[in-house]
């Protein structure tokens, strides 16, 4: 026969008040799982802007001055939904912003500099894209007599002899690079105070030379918008022509909307507002298209 186990007083108290808190104790509902709206949970999204919704052209100052790109980007961006930044400065700098990788596209008017680009590695797709023409303007009284001069190299080696005022632009720019391979044809180096630098874009340095009634090199499309009492003393020789040229980044992360643009300025639809700008203001096209692969 087993034993009988005695429940003593004491056990009996602490068993009746530990079923009597069981008893009050309510029971509490499992946590419901945290709701979160979309708007949090987008949120808390890793955020990352459409690979190409935003590109950077690097383009002159001619370009912009002129306002060219007033048309043809805004044209762009509707036909595209990409942007575009511009960055313009003179050719030197937006070639070297695209061998740092820091433009998607350059537009720029250095043939010689642009092949240089694309033969070292650094662009693809080159095309030309539209041209003016260089012109030599400054004072109309024209005391070296720069009128009388057969050719661009004739009338800088007068501008010299006379050592009349010139203004260069002294900035790498497509500009700057055309008025030193002219004094290199007239075998001249030029120095002295008659010869200053602005180290400025075409719109601020013809600004400069207006004022003191000095000579320069100026491109054909910022000179026509601007309002000025520099006169047009040469023009139409073939050293003076300006061709554009618009070349692809090849380190751009964005190749597709770099085309599109390319593309854009090299279509019909692109030539065809090249072609129309400036004739309403000027009578004339301040670029004739002439798109090309090259």
């Amino acid at each position: 026969m087993k034993p009988i186990r005695i429940i003593t007083p004491l056990l009996m108290s602490m068993l009746i008040l530990f079923l009597a808190a069981c008893s009050a104790a309510p029971a509490q509902p499992a946590a419901a799982p945290q709701q979160t709206s979309s708007t949090e949970t987008a949120a808390k999204q890793p955020q990352s802007a459409p690979a190409d919704n935003e590109i950077v052209l690097a383009t002159t100052t001619s370009t912009q001055d002129s306002g060219l790109l007033d048309v043809l980007i805004p044209a762009f961006e509707a036909k595209s939904g990409i942007k575009v930044k511009v960055v313009a400065v003179g050719t030197g700098q937006a070639i070297k912003l695209g061998e740092d990788g820091n433009a998607d596209v350059l537009l720029v008017h250095s043939r010689s500099a642009e092949d240089a680009f694309v033969s070292k590695g650094f662009g693809v797709n080159a095309y030309n894209v539209m041209y003016n023409q260089f012109l030599i303007v400054g004072p109309a009284g024209d005391p070296a007599g720069v009128t009388s001069a057969k050719t661009a190299a004739d009338a800088f080696a007068r501008i010299a002899e006379k050592q009349a005022l010139f203004i260069s632009r002294g900035d790498d720019s497509g500009t700057d690079k055309k008025e030193k391979s002219i004094w290199k044809e007239a075998g001249i180096n030029p120095d002295g105070t008659w010869y200053l630098s602005s180290g400025q874009g075409m719109g601020a340095t013809l600004q400069m030379a207006d004022e003191k009634q000095a000579y320069t090199l100026t491109d054909e499309a910022t000179f026509l918008s601007r309002k000025l009492n520099l006169q047009v003393l040469m023009q139409g020789d073939k050293s003076l022509l300006n061709p554009y040229g618009i070349i692809q980044v090849k380190a751009t992360a964005k190749p597709d909307a770099a085309m599109q643009l390319i593309q854009f300025f090299v279509s019909d639809d692109g030539q065809k507002l090249i072609g129309q700008f400036g004739r309403d203001t000027y009578g004339k096209s301040l670029f004739v298209p002439a798109a090309k692969k090259r």
